[in-house]
């Protein structure tokens, strides 16, 4: 089709202008947005890469979001909420970020918090006056050194600084975006959910509290979940596990948790079980034999790891099975949400190894797919737009097909971590995700019943 601009009585035909970003990216973008309208403001091969063409097509214009590429093949940018408007000011904007395309989807950057998102000023794009895109009016990204985005410039463009394109788009709320749910969640439920975990009973009586086993890589939120869900029965926020963002695991120790219920005072019918992060290099992290006698009940409470000698039962403990009350009962995997598409293959493969053999022991897997405010901008608004937003479902299938484990069993959380009072949305997933894991537990004590009284 062509546009047709009337000048007097002559016609003249000109071709439309046509984004550069292929269909399939433009959905993962527009779901990270959620399920926005994406209209093509700026084009440089087309505008130039002069600042004054920018502003030209790009003030005043609402949330924008921008898209480079270099001669490299990536495809990176970033968004702001806050109109262009060369106003000299520093933007103040918590809901910007960087992204890059890492495989088929997005990986977001969050501004810092604490710092601004940009200068509005009559220059081209930048964000936090660390990353510069048609830098002094050329086809070039520059990053100069800043803290408000944490960029690591070899994965987001793979320092190749010249760019072949950029793209600006004007993002508008979509009116067809009426909130559909892909999951359905109570956002009231809970009182509910509290009432039934309270009043829990592990169907073998022989078992009096069902054992939750917590795997997954350094800093994913293991530690986290346990201090999200003691705050919950406590009523205010707690850190009772050391948790954080170090490169190492911060837990070395097998630790088994039972959460004291503040308001009965007595004990909830069930532990969670952390263990050392797990960690892609050999002699690091977590050992997968360790797993295994985990798994099978032999590794106490306490246990200090070390990935240079497994742990080794005693003889006498060796020599006879565990109780069914010191076994696992339902393994879950961590794995946080901003980091699924950046699993190294060393990591999978170590999760796949772990995975063949809970599946031997025949014991419930479930994903606790954590950090989905950090994942998703309209998520970080709003906690109950997470069953809205396509870009967590997009997330929530990636990490299913992953490892292994049906979508149905990958629940999405917010840890708390930085917050100082508990709020009603996060206590709901959190309570809903422990929910699960004690109906899957139950579903292994069941079969384990069975197998007793077969065996009987």
């Amino acid at each position: 089709m062509y546009q047709s601009f009337g000048l007097g009585s002559q016609v003249s035909m000109v071709p439309p202008i046509t984004c550069k970003l292929p269909d399939e990216k433009i959905k993962r973008l527009r779901a990270l947005l959620g399920n926005v309208k994406l209209s093509l403001l700026f084009k440089a091969s087309v505008h130039g890469y002069k600042a004054s063409a920018f502003h030209q097509r790009c003030d005043r214009r609402g949330p924008t979001l921008l898209v480079a590429y270099n001669r490299s093949g990536y495809i990176f940018g970033g968004y702001t909420s806050v109109d262009y408007a060369r106003s000299g000011q520093h933007i103040i904007d918590g809901e910007a970020y960087l992204f890059s395309f890492q495989g088929k989807i997005p990986v977001c950057i969050k501004v810092n918090s604490g710092h601004y998102a940009r200068l509005d000023d009559a220059g081209g794009p930048n964000f936090g006056q660390q990353l510069y895109f048609c830098y002094k009016n050329q086809p070039v990204v520059l990053n100069h050194r800043g803290n408000a985005f944490s960029v690591n410039t070899a994965t987001m463009y793979g320092n190749d600084t010249q760019l072949t394109e950029c793209e600006v788009y004007k993002v508008k709320q979509s009116n067809s975006a009426i909130n559909k749910q892909w999951r359905n969640v109570l956002w009231t439920a809970k009182a509910q959910l509290m009432g039934l975990i309270r009043n829990h009973k592990p169907l073998m009586t022989s078992v009096s509290r069902v054992r939750i086993l917590m795997i997954g890589p350094v800093g994913a939120g293991k530690s986290s979940f346990f201090n999200s869900i003691n705050s919950i029965f406590m009523g205010r926020i707690t850190s009772k596990a050391m948790s954080g963002s170090a490169g190492t695991s911060l837990t070395t120790q097998f630790r088994t948790y039972p959460v004291v219920d503040h308001h009965e005072g007595r004990l909830l019918p069930f532990v969670l079980c952390d263990t050392m992060g797990l960690e892609e290099q050999s002699g690091a992290g977590l050992d997968i034999e360790d797993i295994s006698s985990i798994l099978q009940g032999h590794v106490p409470d306490r246990y200090k790891f070390n990935p240079m000698a497994p742990f080794q039962p005693d003889e006498r403990k060796a020599c006879r099975p565990a109780s069914l009350q010191e076994k696992i009962h339902c393994v879950v995997y961590v794995i946080d949400a901003t980091k699924i598409s950046l699993m190294s293959d060393k990591l999978e493969e170590k999760l796949a190894s772990i995975r063949r053999r809970v599946n031997l022991l025949s014991i419930p897997q479930i994903i606790l797919m954590t950090k989905v405010d950090e994942a998703c901008p309209l998520v970080q608004k709003d906690l109950q737009s997470l069953y809205v937003s396509s870009y967590i479902k997009l997330k929530v299938q990636e990490v299913s097909s992953q490892l292994g484990v049906p979508v149905s069993c990958v629940l999405p959380v917010k840890n708390y971590s930085q917050e100082l009072e508990l709020e009603l949305n996060c206590d709901v997933l959190l309570l809903t995700a422990l929910q699960q894991m004690l109906n899957f537990a139950d579903d292994y004590l069941d079969d384990a019943g069975h197998v007793e009284y077969d065996f009987l």
